[in-house]
């Protein structure tokens, strides 16, 4: 009878390390860095990684779009150039109109603070990005998330989450969640 409690304990530990080796890894899978891996976030799950759409970007994703939009959303982290106030100015610009307000809140992950900036307007879609120039497509009702985090030795870098508003608006706690999971090495 004993040789059969030790082979139901054994095959119990065995479910228990083999179910949170697979937890593990499916965090691992969708682990990220930024800054020649000095900041790691945890993405989403859901979220499909993708080839970045230009050298700028170190890291995208793409959200699914919620019923109703057409659109996904689009989730890009790289290194950020110039001040806080330089890349929230930025990004109000992506925005069309004189009258957009961006919503601002800092907090302190991972004893780095970090602006939080959120937009709702007409964006001005660039396919290659603010720099790259070319045409852009106005779309409306559309939202972005932003985080700018300033660290002590690394530099500025920023994630950002934008796309139709109720797209994001379904995303914005696992937005947040991605923000608050920052490791810094």
């Amino acid at each position: 009878m004993r040789p059969y409690r030790l082979l139901v304990s054994a095959l119990a530990i065995a479910v228990f390390v083999v179910s949170a080796a697979s937890q593990d890894k499916a965090a691992g899978d969708r682990s990220f860095s930024i800054g020649e891996r000095k900041l790691s976030f945890t993405a989403p799950e859901g979220w499909t990684k993708k080839q970045p759409a230009n050298r700028i970007i170190e890291v995208e994703y793409a959200v699914s779009p919620v019923k109703g939009d057409e659109t996904p959303g689009r989730f890009t982290a790289m290194g950020a150039g110039g001040s806080v106030e330089q890349n929230v100015t930025r990004w109000v610009g992506q925005f069309a109109g004189d009258a957009v307000k961006p919503k601002l809140d800092k907090l302190t992950v991972s004893g780095c603070e970090v602006q939080v900036v959120d937009l709702t307007g007409t964006y001005k879609d660039s396919p290659g990005g603010p720099f790259a120039g070319g045409k852009e497509t106005l779309r409306d009702n559309y939202r972005m998330l932003g985080a700018i985090i300033a660290t002590k030795d690394a530099g500025n870098y920023f994630v950002k989450l934008y796309g139709p508003k109720a797209t994001i608006g379904e995303n914005e706690a696992k937005f947040q969640e991605l923000v608050k999971s920052l490791k810094v090495k």
